[in-house]
């Protein structure tokens, strides 16, 4: 049985990129993971000094709340597939 979609969404909170490991796309969850911390590292270095420290990753909290809501998504879809199929 796939993994619940709840448990999904919790350890992609908590873990960029685990979400999709947990849903067997470990090069998905990969990509999600490279691209959180290009784009972290990009906006960490282009921010003005007096920026929050929100707005100097925003990059990164932009590519990991998008990694979470594919995980979910993606658990979701599986999960109701396998309870259709089983039935």
């Amino acid at each position: 049985a796939p993994p619940h979609p709840h448990l999904v969404l919790a350890v992609a909170t908590v873990l960029p990129g685990m979400g999709q490991v947990m849903n067997r796309q470990p090069m998905r969850g990969l990509m999600f993971v490279f691209f959180a911390v290009l784009l972290g590292a990009f906006t960490l270095k282009t921010a003005a000094p007096d920026v929050s420290f929100v707005g100097k990753t925003a990059g990164a909290l932009f590519v990991w709340a998008m990694a979470m809501m594919d995980a979910y998504r993606t658990a979701r879809l599986r999960r109701a597939i396998w309870e259709r199929d089983t039935k």
